[in-house]
């Protein structure tokens, strides 16, 4: 079953392909946020003094599933997609839009990172661990099982604000 041109996890399913089948859900929920709209449009801020904006949402997505899957969970040291420090914590995230790269180039290394980052998820099981870097309060080995939830939640909260930014650029709303 799909709505809105994105398959419905299924609403009996193991652990696992639930949990794939939600994270696909929003990632594809972000491509549907974005659909329709000019490289221009995808570059309009929300509102003052907020920056944020949909394209700026997409990179920084991109930047999270390198840093989750590549980084933490197998330990790679890997520079970011689009420049930068490679620790979000010392960057804006990816929301910057300051290389100029356009809507196809940011949508090509955003897809390129998921299609990565669903290669390593097959190659693991759900109790493999990766480190988290020492962060005040949160440090040590982190599970596939609890990336995948965060990466859930992470895109959920980002597309929410997806949402709002969308009806400010056109007054679209509900997609």
């Amino acid at each position: 079953m799909t709505t809105f041109d994105r398959p419905i996890p299924p609403l009996t399913a193991d652990e696992r392909t639930g949990l794939e089948a939600w994270l696909e859900f929003q990632r594809e929920t972000l491509a549907v946020k974005c659909r329709d709209l000019t490289d221009e449009q995808l570059r309009e801020a929300a509102v003052p003094p907020s920056n944020m904006t949909l394209l700026g949402l997409v990179r920084h997505l991109a930047e999270v599933e390198r840093n989750w899957f590549r980084r933490i969970l197998l330990g790679e040291d890997v520079p970011p997609v689009f420049g930068g420090a490679a620790d979000l914590s010392e960057t804006d995230g990816g929301f910057d839009l300051g290389d100029g790269l356009g809507r196809d180039e940011v949508f090509a290394r955003w897809r390129a990172e998921i299609d990565s980052s669903r290669k390593i998820c097959a190659a693991h099981g759900l109790e493999d661990t990766g480190l988290l870097p020492p962060n005040p309060g949160v440090e040590g080995p982190v599970n596939l099982r609890w990336i995948y939830v965060h990466m859930i939640e992470e895109y959920a909260r980002h597309n929410g604000h997806a949402d709002l930014i969308r009806e400010r650029v056109d007054g679209v709303t509900g997609v």
